[in-house]
């Protein structure tokens, strides 16, 4: 099942549930009409959470960062060969 399938298929449930919650008197009609933002918001949180979370595992590489070190050296004397300025050391 495709991805686009699955999230249209959410869409759909949770409109129906909304259309429902709006028809019936199970919830205010005021806290009803707000129940698309509150759902917004509550995913916005979601990601800046994960985002956070993500941030604060995010491994260090110590070996990647001397093989960057080596092809920025590597870089630039290619470059200074080909009489390009490359600013300071």
């Amino acid at each position: 099942m495709k991805h686009i399938v699955k999230i249209m298929a959410l869409l759909v449930a949770l409109s129906a549930i909304w259309i429902s919650l709006l028809q019936t008197s199970v919830l205010p009609e005021s806290y009803t009409w707000l129940l698309p933002l509150y759902s917004i918001v509550t995913l916005g949180c979601y990601g800046l959470l994960m985002v956070g979370i993500g941030l604060m595992r995010f491994p260090t590489c110590p070996q990647e960062s001397l093989l960057l070190q080596e092809d920025i050296v590597e870089a630039k004397g290619f470059l200074k060969e080909k009489g390009v300025d490359i600013g300071s050391d």
